[in-house]
């Protein structure tokens, strides 16, 4: 059987639990395996409309991995991998602009241009925030940037006027003094790929359960990981000692009524073609966990 693979995915969880020996305390086979390489900017550009659910199609190289709970919802739906509905987690997101910016309110973001992830976190939590305050079609989400690395790096070298950023770009942008607009904070569940053994993805989320606490408890120890997956040209300029801990896992179920709400919100601001949305059926979508 092959061995389970552990990648870490813009939060700290997993640092923590391979530190601490969590997955091999739990009896876990696994491979760690470090898919956003800060030395070689592996997985920093990847291209625009290359998103989220863009990596679900192409396959992702391990055996449980995150996105916004809205692209896991769709990608499982179309059978991309299966939905873990024993618990989710929630990441602090916003919308950027820099310091000296003539955006104040999120009213002045009509038209202007937000580099977002396409079909990515970013993209349905801007919308869910926005609509509060203006139509989608007054909405301007832009692709050109890629994912979360690229989106931070165009707003701070001045090629993009608005961003949105979550995890360590977030605590980032902050640090270098941009100024947030408006809160995105969303929810993000997990997708379980390949064929692993239930007890296996059990046993890894058992492990991450037992670094939450940690996080919890001392987050300052842990905030230094962040540079691990951050582009090299940055770390001279970090200070990851003011960051805060990011995406929060929370061990309670994704249910049946949060999926069908979800896939339902999508559908009706058309972010996917009716045809690609796939069947939306909870039962198809979710992993199912062995029985205690």
């Amino acid at each position: 059987m092959d061995k389970f693979v552990v990648a870490p995915h813009f939060r700290l969880h997993e640092w923590v639990a391979e530190e601490k020996g969590y997955f091999a305390a739990e009896g876990l086979d696994y491979e760690f395996r470090e898919t956003m390489d800060s030395r070689k900017s592996q997985g920093h550009h990847i291209g625009n409309r290359v998103g989220a659910y863009q990596t679900f199609e192409a396959g992702r190289p391990c055996n449980v991995s995150g996105a916004c709970h809205w692209t896991v919802n769709v990608a499982a739906s179309n059978g991309h991998g299966k939905l873990y509905s024993e618990c989710y987690s929630v990441s602090p997101a916003g919308v950027f602009v820099p310091a000296d910016s003539k955006i104040r309110t999120p009213e002045d973001l009509k038209g202007v241009p937000i580099s977002v992830g396409f079909q990515s976190g970013s993209h349905y939590a801007t919308i869910q925030a926005l609509e509060q305050y203006m139509p989608i079609t007054d909405m301007n989400m832009s692709f050109n940037d890629g994912l979360l690395f690229a989106r931070m790096e165009a707003l701070i070298d001045g090629k993009t006027p608005a961003c949105s950023a979550f995890s360590g770009p977030y605590y980032f942008l902050e640090q270098l003094g941009f100024r947030k607009v408006i809160d995105t904070t969303f929810m993000m569940a997990s997708m379980i790929t390949g064929e692993p053994e239930a007890e296996d993805v059990a046993k890894y989320f058992r492990a991450l359960r037992r670094a939450q606490h940690d996080i919890d408890l001392r987050p300052e120890l842990y905030t230094h990981y962040y540079k691990k997956e951050f582009p090299e040209r940055f770390h001279g300029v970090m200070d990851t000692r003011r960051w805060g801990p990011g995406e929060r896992i929370v061990f309670e179920p994704y249910s049946k009524e949060i999926f069908e709400n979800t896939f339902r919100w999508v559908e009706e601001r058309e972010i996917f073609q009716n045809a690609s949305m796939g069947h939306g059926v909870y039962e198809d979508a979710i992993f199912t966990v062995a029985a205690e």
